[in-house]
Formats: C-alpha cells, structure tokens, sequence
C-alpha cells in the first residue's frame, strides 16, 4: 500500500493541468484491470478526464454500490521539489497524499482483498474517479450524479477528520457568487461630482455580505478576492468581488441565496449585478445516511476501532450523491494537513482502513 501511494505521488495531478492527469489515470486504470475490472477513461473538455469502473463478470439485476473519489490536487506542477514525498516511521508525506491518494490506495486494496479470498458481494461495487474535485467537479457531476440514482449506496473515499479518524457524516454546502458594480468614471480633482464610484458602492455591499455571517446557524459568507478602478487618479467605473458562502442545510442555502440576489445599491449612479449560485447542496445526517453510519459504526468494532463522525465545513462529491443515496464520507486516510505544506497520511492505519472498507462492502442493503 505504501509503495502504490509512493507511486501515486509522485503523478503531480492538479486540477487546472488537464495533461497532468492523465498518467495518473492509466495507472489508476491498470490497477482496476489487475482485479478484472473493466476500466474506462471517460474524456474531458476541460479537465483530464474520470475513470469509470466495473467488473468485467457480474450478476445481472445485482444492486449497485458506487466507491467514489478524486485523484486531482490543490498543488501545482513542480511543487515536489520543495515538497518532496517523504516517509519517515510511521508517516508519509507529500503533496495530496492525504487528500486524497492515500484513499485511492484504500480503495484499490480493499477490492483486491475481496478478490484474494474470493468474496462476492451482494452489491456489485463500482468505481468512479473524477480529475475536477478541487474545483467543484463542474464537468464530472453530471457523471456522479447519473450514477447515485442508480446504486444502492455510495462510500467516499475522501479524508477522514483528523488523527480520530472520523467519518464525516455531514458537510455544508458551497455557493459561489461574483458582484459586479458598475458606475461612472471621472477625474478625481477636476469634476469629481460627475462620476459615480463602483469603488464606494461595493465598501457598502461587502459589510452587508459580512452582516451575513452566522456561527450559530453554520452560516459563512466570505468575500475572499476583490477588484476594480482604472487608476488613482479616476472616480471607479467598476468593482467586483467573489464571494464564497457554505452552510448547513438547504432552507439557509436558499435563504442566504435570497439575500445575496436581493442586495440593491445606495450610491446614486451605479448598478449592481450578482452572478453564481449555489454549486454544492450541504450533505445532511439523513436517516438512510446515518442508517449507513450505524452500519460503519458496528463493523468498526469488529476490527477492535471506535469510529467517530464529525461535521465539516467543506463539500465533496458526496454532497452530490447524498441528494440521491446513502452516503457514507471520510472513509479514506487518518491523517492532516489538507491543502496544507505538512500534508501527511498514516501510513499504519491504511491497512485497518482498507478492511473497514472491505466489510462494508460485503454488508448487506441497510434499510
């Protein structure tokens, strides 16, 4: 498991290098042809491209469970080599190891378990890998969620909470949304009264986006990057600023949508526009989710763990395919450090990690 993580690695993948995946993917792709999967590479238009997955001999009219992950990084290319992989006891280091290659790695050894002792399942499992997770699977959704209608369940191979090793039983939801201002340029010594600052209207709109805030209900509304102005000489014609909002449940998605769409200028002269939407609804403690929870739970005990689940603040695919299945998150790697330099897995808690996954594929239908 550790040489396969290694190997994965040292695949730079991030998001915005469409080429850069591709590697990754055919290794990925043999891997699941060595368990007589049938592998396919399905073609991007903007990304590198998803691998789907099936077994090449299967019963028919089995149900389906869908073993769901990401094999892009925040990281950019060359970021090896002022952070190099690096294992030392019983850690390993690296850029996306922890989220998420080392649970690719889980992934792939708890199928190859199941080959080894010659276990059948009693829901086919399926795989499916997508090379635009970091920046919201704008292109692979559509996949995720043409195959959460079908399977029974899915299980998310993305990072477990912490050094607890915490399943993730719930996410919030993201929006992104850009503010457009438009005003009216002027000189700024001469005729100053003659224009309409983009620049004034959008110091207004940002405090009424910070008023937005609400820790009690889960609620964040960050305005992350702003721009606009010609020159300092010259009244703004033009602002924008992009925001990022995530909450809890889909009644604040929709009520902090509202707000956003409903912001009206104060300083005579300008216009505003909001652009964006809500692009990932939160995933929520559902009772088919914590059905599935329940199950984790008690076969966790089994192999002598005591699982935990927590709340995020950050979405995944499983967000998606909780709309449409039981969902279980966080099933991948102990570890810390997402989208940080000290990214790191451990590497002994792989293999437990691995046979979790492993009997939760040969449970039964929760109903």
């Amino acid at each position: 498991m550790r040489d396969l993580l290694a190997q994965l690695v040292v695949l730079e993948s991030p998001s915005t290098v469409p080429d850069a995946q591709k590697a990754l993917l055919q290794l990925l792709a043999r891997e699941l042809t060595s368990l007589d999967y049938r592998a396919r590479i399905l073609s991007g238009r903007t990304t590198g491209g998803h691998l789907y997955a099936r077994p090449s001999h299967r019963a028919r009219h089995r149900p389906l469970q869908l073993l769901l992950g990401h094999c892009d990084t925040v990281w950019p290319l060359g970021t090896l080599q002022d952070m190099p992989l690096e294992i030392g006891g019983h850690l390993m280091r690296g850029p996306g190891v922890y989220d998420m290659k080392a649970g690719l790695v889980q992934m792939l050894f708890a199928l190859r378990a199941l080959r080894a002792l010659s276990y059948d399942p009693p829901l086919t499992p399926v795989v499916f890998i997508n090379s635009d997770e970091e920046i919201g699977s704008p292109e692979s959704t559509r996949h995720i969620q043409r195959l959460a209608r079908v399977v029974d369940r899915a299980f998310v191979l993305e990072p477990s909470l912490g050094m607890e090793g915490k399943l993730k039983i719930a996410r919030k939801g993201v929006g992104r949304f850009t503010i457009v201002i438009k005003g009216k340029a002027a000189h700024a010594g001469l005729n100053p009264e003659e224009g309409a600052s983009a620049i004034l209207e959008l110091s207004y709109v940002i405090q009424q986006l910070f008023a937005l805030n609400d820790a009690a209900r889960g609620i964040t509304v960050n305005v992350g990057m702003v721009s606009g102005g010609v020159g300092v000489n010259v009244v703004a014609p033009e602002s924008r600023a992009e925001v990022e909002v995530r909450v809890l449940t889909p009644e604040d998605a929709r009520w902090i949508e509202e707000r956003i769409r409903a912001l009206q200028p104060v300083t005579p002269g300008v216009t505003l526009t909001v652009k964006g939407k809500m692009t990932r609804p939160p995933l929520e403690p559902t009772p088919r989710n914590q059905a599935l929870w329940g199950l984790a739970k008690q076969l966790a005990g089994t192999l002598g763990i005591d699982l935990l689940a927590g709340v995020v603040g950050g979405a995944s695919d499983g967000n998606t395919t909780s709309l449409f299945t039981a969902t279980l998150d966080g099933l991948g790697a102990v570890g810390g450090g997402a989208h940080a330099r000290h990214e790191f897995v451990d590497v002994d808690k792989l293999v437990e990690r691995s046979a979790l996954l492993a009997l939760l594929l040969l449970a039964p239908p929760v109903r």
